[in-house]
């Protein structure tokens, strides 16, 4: 069963070796994943299972190392030769010393259907808690890596009210074509989560929802 979940997002500039001077939203940003992974440890899983968007679909064990070199900062996170893609390396990040069960990469592509089936599976054995890392739109101002698509304000501000109420019938019904059209780097991710929560009764909290540089982040916590 899924215990707890937390979403946060994942770009490189979360990390302040990269961040360089000093930015009041990323401190935000930083501060509400502190919070958010605070509230997973709560629960007191028996697993914890990082979820993020990849090129391929593929798990990683607990002790896999990411690397943020070719982001341009000398920093590597958990053991062995960094084979993490970057939305796990900034999870393994986020989590410290914490122990992890397993990393799970999602297609960026995958449908919505595997997507659900996969949150299912991760969540079969025990009391699972889940952190998900999931940007929203990269496309909400002019200056944001795909410029702006005016669709993407509202498509972002859904995806932040689905974490708020904790509805999983919203996420797991996100648009893929859409998600892709508007630079929705999380939608796979955010619908493994949905698969995972089923018809459990969850109560949900948006911790934040930023977008600084034109992309949609939120943090949130499913309890």
């Amino acid at each position: 069963m899924l215990a707890a979940a937390a979403v946060c997002p994942h770009p490189p500039l979360i990390v302040p070796e990269l961040a360089g001077a000093a930015a009041p939203e990323l401190d935000e940003l930083r501060s509400a994943c502190r919070a958010a992974i605070t509230g997973l440890r709560a629960a007191d899983p028996d697993l914890l299972v990082v979820v993020g968007g990849a090129d391929s679909t593929s798990r990683y064990d607990g002790g896999a190392a990411g690397t943020l070199r070719p982001w341009g900062a000398d920093v590597t996170v958990g053991g062995g030769d960094p084979v993490l893609p970057l939305s796990l390396t900034i999870g393994r990040w986020l989590l410290e010393d914490h122990d992890v069960a397993a990393f799970q990469a999602v297609a960026f592509d995958a449908a919505p259907g595997d997507c659900l089936a996969l949150g299912e599976d991760l969540v079969r054995e025990g009391r699972v808690a889940l952190l998900v890392m999931a940007d929203g739109s990269a496309r909400l101002t002019e200056k944001a890596p795909g410029y702006h698509d005016p669709a993407a304000q509202p498509y972002n501000e859904a995806i932040a009210r689905a974490i708020a109420d904790a509805d999983v019938s919203a996420l797991a019904h996100l648009d893929p074509a859409k998600a892709d059209r508007l630079w929705v780097a999380g939608r796979a991710a955010l619908q493994v989560l949905a698969g995972a929560a089923g018809q459990a009764d969850v109560e949900g909290r948006l911790l934040a929802d930023l977008a600084p540089y034109g992309v949609g982040y939120f943090v949130g916590l499913w309890r």
